[in-house]
């Protein structure tokens, strides 16, 4: 069965001979386990994402850091199931998927990454603009659905679809 491990060697290797730092390897991990996890916690989902973008925004701004993350999550190689199948708050999935279009050219192509809002500070400031406090859990006996938890005023059922009730 697919695990963080197969994910992991999917983008371990160094990109153009640049090693990966040693730290990305456990912000990828958390950021896996919250986002694949039954009940997901938008706020510690939010918190682990948030880490490994401060990170990319700082000592781990390189190029094969960035390549690495950007195919973790436009390729999803080695996933238990895919991160784009969970129902995410509309927010954060924006965000997840603009993390595997241009993440990548951060370092050499900064302009093309700024032009996408894909560079990890823009990455950063959209994060810390979703609301925390809300969750999703998988609905037992309808594959798929999820159940959104959140403040009284926003809770609504969603299917695969993204259709609301």
């Amino acid at each position: 069965m697919p695990n963080f491990e197969e994910a992991w060697a999917a983008v371990a290797g160094p990109h153009n001979r640049e090693p990966l730092s040693q730290e990305l390897r456990p912000l990828l991990q958390d950021v896996y386990e919250q986002g694949l996890s039954q009940h997901l916690n938008v706020t510690r989902f939010k918190r682990s994402l948030e880490a490994l973008l401060e990170f990319l925004n700082d000592k781990g701004r390189t190029n094969a850091n960035c390549w690495a993350v950007d195919s973790f999550f436009c390729v999803g190689q080695g996933w238990e199931r895919d991160w784009a199948d969970r129902i995410f708050p509309e927010d954060l999935q924006g965000i997840l998927a603009r993390i595997g279009e241009a993440l990548h050219d951060t370092v050499q192509f900064p302009k093309i990454a700024e032009n996408f809002g894909c560079l990890p500070e823009q990455l950063l400031e959209s994060l810390r603009k979703i609301p925390d406090g809300s969750s999703y859990q998988l609905l037992p006996g309808s594959p798929g659905a999820k159940l959104f938890v959140g403040p009284k005023h926003l809770m609504r059922h969603q299917d695969m679809s993204g259709q609301s009730s």
